[in-house]
């Protein structure tokens, strides 16, 4: 089925106004808000200033298109540090769902990731959201916080890790598995 689709890099001029358009329609029973809804003249300023103290961290905005290139997908993600990149925000188009295309989104934006040196790509999704989760979890991620945010609610989140020994290290401390070799000699035990 995904020879019906393709997914290419888009700059932020090509992504925003697909985004805008279709975000609503992917996104529409959840209650969230927009944290610049809540900011005075005063706190946009500082927020500005902050945010060009940032530099020019990494972005990635991945859009799918079908075979009409109808714009029906994406996922897009930024530099958090110089070690993790965080897939800010995913989305298919209810008629393209359950056809591989999220799982293809995801596979392309952390092989972006870990090719530009990323160690670490997490997201966070509703606790509920299992259409997002479980894709994520077949794909490698693994469950590393449950949190409550005052935006979006409980959320789950994801990392994955682009050194294995990290992962396995994520078992052991979940308690999901013993320590190997490896392990006991790292935490010397």
């Amino acid at each position: 089925m995904m020879n019906d689709y393709s997914i290419r890099e888009l700059t932020d001029e090509q992504f925003g106004p697909l985004f805008s358009q279709h975000v609503g329609a992917v996104f529409e029973s959840v209650h969230d808000y927009s944290f610049d809804d809540l900011l005075d003249d005063t706190e946009r300023v500082h927020i500005d200033r902050l945010s060009r103290r940032l530099g020019s961290p990494w972005t990635l905005r991945l859009g799918a298109f079908d075979r009409e290139d109808r714009f029906v997908g994406w996922t897009w993600g930024r530099q958090e540090s110089r070690h993790a990149f965080y897939m800010v925000n995913s989305g298919v188009l209810a008629g393209h769902r359950r056809r591989g295309l999220y799982t293809a989104l995801i596979d392309r934006c952390v092989s972006a990731a870990f090719d530009e040196g990323f160690q670490l790509v997490y997201s966070r999704h509703c606790a509920t959201n299992n259409a997002v989760i479980i894709p994520k979890l077949k794909a490698g991620f693994v469950i590393s916080t449950l949190g409550i945010d005052d935006r979006h609610g409980v959320l789950v989140h994801l990392h994955r890790y682009a050194n294995a020994d990290r992962h396995r290290i994520m078992d052991y401390r979940s308690g999901q598995r013993g320590p190997d070799a490896g392990i006991r000699k790292l935490f010397g035990l």
